[in-house]
């Protein structure tokens, strides 16, 4: 009751968001029915009616990744002050957000059976003529159990995926304030202070400059009550610091310090550049599978199981190139000198690169698969139907929904950034030129990368 009350709340632009996730489910629902209707059909080829239905995790994956990226962007299930007294956490909140999808989700695949069944003419009595007669099984009965269970898979997989990506994430925990970490001649790990080479051999390197006090009281001792290459104490017989002691001094302002205290990577922003080299062994990995299954195809078959293999990795391996890529943007903007301009616009790309750089290598996969399947699809190839070409606008358009839902996102949480800069004396002009620049740079990387990777991936059928 909750999740319906908070959906008939939301403004236009979140209904709009959520009716987006409700016609991507409706096709991904039509298509599953379609592969169904095939199956019923024909009986005597699974291995074909098995390929649909394989072809179907790739509407089905686009919807999800935009089922997710609208539940991220959805203002009425953020977690706010004093939501928690009423019992409205952080998990309760991500179970409303949850349930919202299923809704959506659900809604879209009722939908696509009140289609699926209107085309049949089990509602008006006349079936539709084209060439999506034969995935509709006229004449046959279709089995309840199949039916529901291909309609739920959606709502299922969209508020499992939302549920897994906006669940409860406690912090970190802290590093024991026992552990100890030893230096260079230890074994393990390094020290808090890196010495440079031949700073043990070098003389007097290895003593710490003693405070004046220490000093002073150190002087005042006799010659004799210190041995001879004794490490210096002070008067209270304190062994004073060296350089090569891994234990930092006491803090002065009352805070005890720990030994080699590890700051905690959860507090310093880390470079969102760690998956790059992931992204490009996959992507290299998606385009060696599709020369394979480019060079063992026939002209006259649709795309096999490993073409869809392939397009998946390639797919996977610039979703996760995409926020390194970005990141790079980033500080090439800001490279020889820049301006405030060039500053500004760098700087929003390096923040930003996590969160649209993923979408954007999305986008490029996409773009990529479409100028490689139009390739396929020539005078010699199969001919391209009308569930082909349903199958690729829901991946499409998810792709383009999901890109642009998550610059709002940024937009949005950058308007704290934007209103100090604004009330600093900035101009609009200045900020609306810096997201000109970020479009600019975004489009002079991903542009070359999507024309190289959909020549690569269409060298094969080409042949």
């Amino acid at each position: 009751m909750l999740a319906l009350r908070l959906t008939r709340a939301a403004r236009l632009a979140v209904q709009l968001r959520r009716l987006l996730v409700a016609v991507a489910s409706a096709g991904t629902g039509f298509l599953l029915l379609c592969a169904l209707g095939h199956a019923l059909t024909h009986p005597e080829a699974p291995g074909a009616s098995a390929l649909r239905l394989a072809w179907c995790a790739a509407p089905l994956a686009a919807t999800v990744y935009l089922a997710v990226a609208v539940a991220r962007t959805d203002p009425g299930t953020r977690p706010r002050p004093g939501l928690s007294a009423i019992g409205l956490g952080p998990g309760r909140l991500m179970a409303v957000s949850a349930t919202t999808t299923a809704l959506s989700a659900a809604l879209g695949s009722v939908a696509a059976l009140l289609v699926f069944l209107q085309l049949r003419g089990d509602l008006t009595g006349a079936p539709a003529d084209g060439a999506v007669t034969g995935a509709l099984a006229l004449g046959q009965r279709l089995p309840a159990p199949a039916v529901v269970t291909l309609l739920t898979l959606v709502p299922a997989a969209a508020s499992a995926a939302v549920a897994l990506n906006l669940r409860p994430r406690g912090p970190r925990p802290a590093p024991s304030a026992g552990s100890r970490r030893y230096g260079r001649f230890g074994a393990y790990g390094w020290g808090a202070a890196r010495e440079t080479f031949g700073t043990y051999g070098r003389y007097g390197a290895r003593l710490a400059p003693a405070p004046a006090s220490a000093s002073a009281s150190a002087s005042a001792q006799p010659a004799g009550s210190r041995a001879a290459g004794a490490a210096p104490v002070d008067a209270g017989g304190t062994l004073l610091a060296q350089a090569s002691d891994t234990h930092p001094p006491a803090a002065t302002d009352g805070t005890p310090a720990t030994p080699d205290a590890v700051p905690d990577p959860t507090d310093t922003p880390r470079p969102h550049t760690t998956t790059l080299p992931w992204g490009i062994a996959v992507l290299t990995a998606g385009l060696a599978v599709e020369t394979y299954a480019g060079d063992t195809a026939t002209p006259a078959t649709t795309p096999s199981a490993a073409v869809l293999a392939g397009w998946a990795l390639t797919a996977l391996g610039l979703a996760l190139a995409g926020p390194g890529l970005t990141h790079l943007c980033g500080r090439l903007l800001q490279a020889v000198r820049p301006g405030a301009l060039r500053l500004l616009a760098g700087r929003v790309l390096m923040e930003e690169s996590h969160r649209i750089g993923r979408p954007l290598g999305v986008v490029c996969s996409v773009a990529s698969a479409a100028y490689a399947a139009a390739t396929l699809y020539d005078a010699d190839g199969p001919d391209f139907g009308p569930l082909s070409t349903l199958g690729a606008l829901v991946v499409a358009g998810c792709a383009v929904a999901t890109l642009l839902t998550a610059a709002v996102e940024a937009k949005h949480d950058r308007t704290d950034t934007t209103d100090a800069l604004l009330r600093l004396g900035a101009p609009p002009a200045t900020l609306r030129a810096a997201a000109a620049v970020r479009a600019g740079t975004l489009l002079v990387m991903f542009g070359p990368l999507t024309l190289i990777v959909a020549h690569l991936a269409s060298l094969p059928a080409a042949r």
